[in-house]
């Protein structure tokens, strides 16, 4: 591992070894554009959507908050040129745990803050415009937490999101098939139409208000099958989805 480093990337000057956090993460302007070069080819794509950066809040583990928002400002830089050479349509950072932390923790990510770097290199026409984050039964704090502000506002992650104008993307809508069995009977009454836990926890992440795109990892033509068949109903109202949170 450590020669691949060095051969790939090291030797030719595309990161320095103080560039990598944590033996594995790394988000220098020349190793963004070395991944994204090399995306493109494999996919045989001269455009991509959204290109993430992914998990940047692995970078405060070593760097202090000032220095993490210089790096991620460089990044951000470089993708903004990548919008003008016409490699990506936009860019976004999929996180695990900075927008769902808590704002005193050593890994949290104020979203205002990404955004008001994102302004600083691309102005106010940026192209920082979606945030990938697990949403699911039992990973709700974008949705119950109030750890962002904006415009002044203590917000939850959602509202907050809604407010800067970022479209957000759901990842772990089964929390890696933990969900897809054993749910609550209430969850299938909150949801009905639906045969399976899997289905259910699907719509649940897909009827959270604020959430554009539910991901769902598929490893099976049958779990394909299954899945889909949520896409037959429309997401739940927000009425009927708020019911789960109250104690009646």
């Amino acid at each position: 591992m450590m020669s691949y480093l060095e051969k790939t990337f090291i030797e030719p000057g595309i990161c320095r070894w103080e560039d990598i956090v944590q033996g594995s993460h790394c988000m220098t302007a020349e190793y963004l554009a070395h991944q994204l070069d090399q995306s493109l080819r494999n996919l045989k794509l001269d455009c991509i959507d959204i290109y993430y950066i992914h998990n940047p809040e692995s970078q405060l583990a070593e760097l202090p908050r000032e220095e993490f928002y210089k790096r991620l400002a460089t990044a951000f830089d470089y993708l903004e040129s990548a919008v003008q050479a016409g490699k990506i349509a936009m860019y976004g950072t999929a996180t695990w745990n900075g927008y769902r932390a808590v704002s005193n923790s050593p890994d949290y990510l104020s979203l205002e803050e990404v955004v008001r770097t994102a302004r600083m290199v691309g102005g106010d026409d940026h192209h920082f415009k979606v945030v990938q984050l697990p949403v699911n039964l039992a990973m709700t704090e974008a949705l119950g937490n109030i750890n962002q502000t904006a415009n002044g506002q203590n917000r939850t992650f959602l509202e907050a999101a809604a407010d800067l104008g970022i479209t957000v993307v759901a990842s772990a809508s089964m929390m890696q098939a933990r969900l897809a069995y054993g749910l609550p009977v209430s969850i299938a009454e909150t949801f009905p139409g639906l045969s399976t836990d899997a289905q259910r926890a699907i719509q649940f992440t897909r009827s959270t208000p604020g959430v554009t795109t539910a991901l769902v990892g598929m490893s099976s033509l049958p779990h394909v099958d299954e899945n889909m068949e949520v896409a037959r109903l429309s997401p739940a109202s927000q009425e009927d989805f708020m019911k789960l949170f109250i104690d009646e």
